[in-house]
């Protein structure tokens, strides 16, 4: 089916007719079970919900924002995982918005709210303190845009987070994983504890896949020797990098920043 960035399928498989999974310009981008949204077949989704799974609930309801939104597959988990959550999902196709609402037994507003547009303008909208984690999970083609991997980017994201909140963003990279340890030095230089989860044989660099960057303020959080333990009983076990051995993943790379913008010539400057 047409959407505004290209073509839209949801495909049903039949060894598993209760699934459904959507692509995006052929690319896979939501699994989900329609009977059970606590069902995550994508192992980094599997990942992510660990950690939110150890998040401190603060005696609130669980406040969420997706940046990266497609079928919406992460918002459904989190909508049964914790009563009462308040989500923003935002996907840069509007037609794709409207045709999961469509598709898909999606939460209602106020509960998830999608919204159509660029997330990083999405974001800078979103009040400070507001979030309990923001999920990035965007992607044009096998790569997040750029202009998503930056400390800018990342410092907006601190700032929608409340104290003790978690950045989670998908990032999807092949041998040697320089944007990997890109991101992961980018996230260093904005939140007091980071780290990176993923299968130990992507981590070694054997592969194209998907690495979990995390950051967080909340000292607690990654130290979690529960939060390892989950990660290494998932269906594909995952390992957690945090500390020195975050510190030797990223090495001596330097964050990701805005590209300068270009500056006009002096009135006069090439005057004779």
């Amino acid at each position: 089916m047409p959407i505004a960035t290209g073509t839209a399928e949801v495909q049903r498989s039949p060894d598993d007719p209760g699934a459904v999974t959507l692509l995006v310009n052929g690319v896979p981008s939501s699994h989900l079970d329609l009977a059970d949204p606590l069902r995550l077949d994508f192992e980094y989704m599997q990942q992510m919900a660990a950690v939110l799974d150890h998040l401190p609930d603060g005696g609130q309801p669980l406040r969420a924002v997706h940046l990266g939104a497609a079928g919406c597959a992460m918002a459904r988990w989190a909508h049964a995982r914790f009563p009462g959550a308040r989500q923003i999902a935002v996907d840069l196709d509007a037609v794709l918005v409207q045709r999961v609402r469509e598709w898909f037994d999606l939460p209602r507003s106020p509960a998830l709210r999608l919204r159509a547009g660029e997330a990083r303008a999405e974001l800078a909208t979103l009040p400070g303190g507001s979030a309990d984690a923001v999920l990035r999970d965007v992607f044009a083609g096998d790569r997040t845009p750029p202009h998503l991997t930056t400390e800018e980017f990342v410092r907006d994201v601190a700032r929608v987070l409340r104290p003790g909140g978690v950045y989670l963003a998908n990032c999807a990279d092949r041998p040697p994983l320089a944007l990997a340890r890109a991101e992961a030095a980018t996230a260093r230089a904005v939140f007091a504890h980071v780290a990176v989860v993923a299968e130990p044989s992507l981590l070694r660099g054997r592969r194209y896949g998907n690495i979990v960057v995390v950051g967080t303020d909340d000292p607690d959080l990654l130290a979690d020797a529960g939060l390892a333990r989950d990660l290494r009983s998932l269906p594909v076990p995952a390992r957690l990098l945090a500390g020195e051995e975050l510190d030797v993943f990223a090495g001596r790379t330097a964050p990701l920043r805005d590209a300068a913008p270009e500056l006009a010539p002096e009135p006069g400057a090439d005057d004779d």
